[in-house]
């Protein structure tokens, strides 16, 4: 299983950025997609999950209302749409999977979740 996260980058405090993380050696369709993210010197927090068929959404309370995760099975990509973005949503963002949304959903760290990408960095000045 491989998770590319990309979309990354240096924007200014409410503007929007678009993560995507495509996936490939795995059934798109059962397999769940969070995404995590950390700030320097602080622990990797979670910050949205989608489950297999895209319907079911999860998200942290500090991302509600502002952030929207899907997915795109023509393309076997999530997307994280980050609107109006603060200087304290800073951090490198990863993307995960599992085949069990409640790991990625109730995993605070990402303990447990089967598979990782690589981070890319999201930076937001004031």
């Amino acid at each position: 299983v491989q998770l590319q996260a990309s979309g990354g980058g240096l924007v200014q405090a409410g503007d929007s950025l678009r993560l995507s993380c495509k996936v490939s050696g795995r059934d798109f369709y059962q397999y769940a997609i969070g995404w995590f993210r950390q700030e320097p010197g602080k622990e990797r927090e979670f910050v949205a999950a989608v489950g297999w068929s895209g319907a079911v959404r999860y998200y942290a309370d500090s991302v509600k209302g502002r952030f929207t995760i899907s997915k795109d099975g023509t393309e076997n990509t999530v997307y994280l749409q980050m609107n109006s973005l603060r200087p304290e949503d800073t951090a490198v963002y990863y993307c995960a999977g599992d085949h069990e949304l409640r790991t990625l959903r109730s995993s605070p760290q990402g303990e447990g979740v089967d598979d990782w990408g690589k981070g890319t960095l999201v930076t937001v000045s004031s």
